[in-house]
This record gives C-alpha cells, structure tokens and sequence, in this order.
C-alpha cells in the first residue's frame, strides 16, 4: 500500500525481508507503527516473534534489535503516515524527542486453515492487543462462509485490515491472503464479507499520534 508521502495522511504498508541470522539494530520511527510478520521467526528485543506476531511502537520510541532466525525473518511494517528509514539509537540519539514512549506486543496467531473457518457457525473475535483509552487495538475476527460482520468503527488515524485466511469482498473482488485495505477515521464502519471459503481477518486500531509530537516537522 503506498499512498504518497503526505506529511498528515499518507498509509503505507511495506514488506521487510531479513535474511537468515541478519540483525537490524535497534532504532526508532517518527510516527506510529504496526508490525506483523509473515513469515520465518526471530527475536524483537526480548520477545521471539513468528509467524502472525503483532508489534506497535509509538513515535520516538526505541525498539530492537530485530533478529532474525534461521529460515529468516518477513514482516509487514504498517504506518498512517509515510516516513523514511530509521533513526539508528547508535548514532541518532540527538534526534530522540521528550514525551511519551511506548510499545506493545501482542502474541502470535496462526493462519486458520480453510477447512477450520469451513465449519464457523457464526462470527467471532479475538484480541491480541487489548482496546487502550487512545483506541490502539489488534484483533482478529473470523467469519463463517458466505457471512458478514460490521468491524468497529475506526481508530483516530485509521484502520488497517490484514487477510490472514480466506478472502475479504472489497469493492467488487476479493482480497486473500496478506492483501489489505485502510479504511480512515472519516469513513463509516466497514463491512467483513466472507468469501466462500471464509474469512480470518486482522484488525489493526492505528491511535493518534501523542500532542507532544504533533508540532514536529518529520521527514
């Protein structure tokens, strides 16, 4: 997903693909940042990630390293706001701003097999980053065959919504696996539509950037 590069509203959504036992040194980002990997296992900081990990970062907040593991490591990187590279801690601290910092992990989730969301008999959801006062959120809906479900109405910069299994209707086609859609706080709630063989779909809740931050020319 590339939208231009806006300074206010411009979503992105890119691939990061880090060969095995490669190492991203620990850094950080002027906006918000979801990311979920894909593929292959490793370790963010502390935590071992894999398949289906969720991430959020907060602006200037420090995070990493990001290691990967033997069969590598692919991960999603997700943004309501374009911004380039990272800022490297090593070599950037001068760069690092007062105010707010945070991070939240959320635990792995596996890819429901088709024949699984077969057998759904209504829709259901999950949290793997519980609601927070500033509307940050990630869960995971799944929705029978054939069915629909309203999705909660949009955080202050937007909603990301990741195909994990199935297919999602979007505009007359379908989206599958990995393919995506934003949907943006001045939009209404949007509809998950199940394709035939169901729908395993994850939300992402992308918060306002915090005040403190909000005067700040970012590049």
């Amino acid at each position: 997903m590339d939208s231009g590069k806006d300074p206010l509203f411009s979503p992105t959504v890119f691939l990061v693909e880090q060969p095995p036992g490669s190492v991203l040194a620990s850094h950080f980002h002027t906006q918000n940042q979801f990311q979920v990997v894909m593929a292959g296992s490793g370790k963010l900081g502390a935590h071992e990630v894999r398949h289906g990990s969720v991430h959020y970062a907060g602006p200037y907040t420090g995070y990493g390293p990001v290691v990967a593991g033997p069969e590598g490591l692919s991960y999603f990187t997700i943004r309501a706001v374009y911004e380039t590279g990272a800022n490297f801690i090593d070599s950037a601290r001068d760069k690092m701003v007062r105010g707010p910092k945070r991070h939240v992990q959320g635990p792995p989730l596996d890819a429901l097999p088709v024949d699984d969301l077969a057998r759904l008999t209504e829709p259901c959801m999950t949290h793997l980053i519980e609601p927070q006062a500033d509307r940050l959120e990630a869960c995971v809906w799944y929705v029978p065959p054939g069915s629909h479900v309203e999705a909660p109405v949009p955080a202050p910069s937007g909603q990301f919504q990741f195909v994990m299994s199935g297919s999602l209707r979007h505009e007359g086609t379908w989206c599958t696996r990995w393919e995506n859609r934003y949907v943006s706080v001045d939009e209404p709630a949007s509809v998950l539509e199940a394709g035939p063989q169901g729908l395993q779909v994850l939300l992402l809740q992308m918060p306002a950037k915090a005040p403190e931050y909000l005067a700040l020319r970012t590049v």
